[in-house]
């Protein structure tokens, strides 16, 4: 039965009593039968045909399972007495082919060392750009290891003055966001002492208010109440002349009496609405006499005036919708209002507002009245100016008035200006506050459908290029990067909703660069957006480029 070959474990610990002072360990074989004297033949005539840059190249790779090296880790720790065919093969040929499950290095000087598969040797492809892996399989193999690492340094040459010049704005911008914050820190401080002076003086035009609108109510009243009594005065002078009026119009034979046939004519009177008035509805309405007299038609005036149509009307007057509590104010002056605290009035509107929906089916049921000529009349009066002392007192509540609602919104202004700053202070803006200038500042980037708009620390949209309505992709959340550089990504969630999916959202990675802007955007899923986004605020210290180069070329 042919012996399986295999490879030593990689793992195994290394003996701290193998030195390279320690002889090398004597293993005492047996005869080899002619199977074992063959199988190491073949061994010894490949092993013969490496040149010694391939077999330089073995030894380094894996010079730790090598036992001819001086960092040789044995396989067991008692060592074995017995080399066999095995041995050989794992010993000698580790990182070859006769390892599959091993690998090969590749020395690439000039380039980046690599490690490739032990099965990918001598299969005619080159995988090592010395051709170290292509020793014995006859392919025609160039060494590209120097050109590809001119290209790597010129490359690795551009992205280091990147880096320079980036980590160079970066400690500008930090800079400049310490003495940002200083002076936000600043102006906090001074808009909190105004705001306790506006507090103060708001108080103290608060009592100057309503100093002045107490006396200047009361005042208002009084010239209300006088008006109305001069109307009452001029409605029942009126009213008297339309009575006498109206009895000369009924009193068709001239014979100083309203009858009840002279009544009759006016259908408008009608109690029942039938469209009849019959003589005993007739009678009633003249309270049951057969005729009256002016002194009595005055009290059976006072039933009939509101449907009682003059002769001289040839068309009777229009339906009017039933006057409303507010109406009893028509007669004030147009600035009325504003002569009552901005809560007062604020109340009364609300409850307006919640009677208007509560009794807003109840007001559609009330009939339409009749607008009287005597309303009409009333209507037509307008209030008399205020008198010269009532004046004095209106205008010198309107001056409190103006002066505490000018101390409310400098309040109002101030109370926003410090939430806004309060907000700036309060925000993660990296450990040196180097993302402090991105705050306030949006960037777009157009693609042939989008213009895609960054507004870091606040949301992220997306808009048709050709017109259309913008979409929310996304408000900022918080930074999302790994532990070790959470600042390389941000995270906006909770934007618009898809169709019958999630809602938007939009990640944001950052990397290093002389620019602030956006470079790309893409949707890698449903509903959720990738962005690139450069800014110096994420670039590190440089390292000199030997020591990058050092990281990345074997000379």
């Amino acid at each position: 039965m042919y012996p399986t070959l295999t490879c030593p474990n990689r793992s195994r610990q290394r003996d701290s009593s193998m030195r390279r002072t320690s002889p090398l360990p004597v293993w005492t074989a047996p005869a080899p039968s002619p199977l074992t004297r063959s199988t190491m033949t073949t061994a010894t005539a490949g092993m013969a045909r490496m040149n010694q840059v391939q077999y330089r190249s073995l030894l380094i790779s894996k010079a730790r399972l090598n036992p001819l090296s001086r960092h040789y880790t044995p396989l067991c720790t008692v060592i074995t007495k017995v080399l066999t065919v095995m041995n050989v093969f794992a010993f000698f040929f580790t990182g070859t082919a006769a390892c599959p499950n091993g690998s090969f290095h590749c020395t690439n000087a000039g380039f980046r060392p690599a490690f490739i598969p032990s099965s990918r040797i001598n299969d005619g492809i080159c995988d090592c750009c010395d051709t170290t892996d292509e020793y014995n399989s006859g392919a025609t193999c160039q060494n590209t290891c120097r050109e590809m690492g001119r290209k790597e340094r010129e490359s690795l040459q551009i992205m280091a003055e990147i880096t320079k010049e980036g980590f160079l704005l970066k400690q500008q911008l930090i800079h400049e966001a310490k003495r940002g914050q200083e002076d936000k820190q600043g102006k906090l401080t001074e808009l909190q002492g105004s705001k306790k002076g506006l507090e103060g003086k708001m108080e103290a035009l608060r009592t100057v208010k309503k100093t002045a609108e107490d006396p200047e109510k009361e005042a208002k009243e009084r010239h209300l109440k006088s008006w109305e009594e001069q109307k009452e005065l001029i409605r029942m002078e009126k009213d008297k002349t339309r009575m006498a009026e109206a009895f000369l119009e009924l009193d068709d034979d001239a014979d100083g009496y309203v009858s009840v046939a002279e009544l009759q004519s006016h259908l408008e009177l009608d109690p029942d609405s039938d469209g009849s008035l019959t003589e005993t509805e007739t009678q009633g309405l003249l309270g049951g006499a057969g005729k009256v007299d002016t002194s009595t038609f005055e009290t059976v005036w006072s039933g009939i005036k509101d449907k009682y149509l003059s002769e001289g009307l040839s068309d009777p007057p229009a339906p009017v919708e039933t006057p409303k509590e507010e109406e009893s104010r028509d007669f004030v002056s147009d600035h009325d209002s504003d002569h009552y605290p901005e809560d007062y009035a604020g109340e009364e509107e609300d409850v307006e507002d919640d009677e208007e929906d509560d009794d807003h089916e109840e007001e559609e049921k009330v009939p339409p009245t009749v607008q009287t000529p005597e309303k009409r009349e009333d209507d037509e009066l307008s209030m008399p100016p205020y008198d010269t002392e009532t004046q004095i007192l209106i205008d010198a509540a309107q001056k409190a008035r103006d002066d505490f609602d000018e101390a409310e919104r400098a309040l109002r202004e101030v109370d926003g200006q410090m939430k806004n700053l309060e907000k700036e202070i309060g925000f993660d803006f990296g450990p040196s506050a180097e993302f402090a200038y991105l705050y306030s500042q949006c960037y777009e980037l157009s693609t042939s459908e989008y213009i895609y708009r960054l507004c870091p620390f606040n949301r992220v949209s997306q808009k048709p290029k050709f017109g259309g309505s913008e979409t929310n992709l996304g408000l900022w959340g918080q930074w999302a990067g790994p532990e070790e550089n959470l600042y390389s990504v941000m995270k906006y969630d909770h934007g618009q909703g898809c169709w019958q999916g999630p809602n938007r959202s939009t990640t944001v990675k950052l990397t290093c660069g002389k620019e602030t802007v956006v470079t790309s955007t893409s949707e890698p899923s449903r509903c959720e957006y990738l962005m690139e986004f450069t800014t110096p605020a994420v670039c590190q210290e440089p390292a000199s480029l030997d020591e990058v180069l050092h990281g990345h070329t074997e000379l």
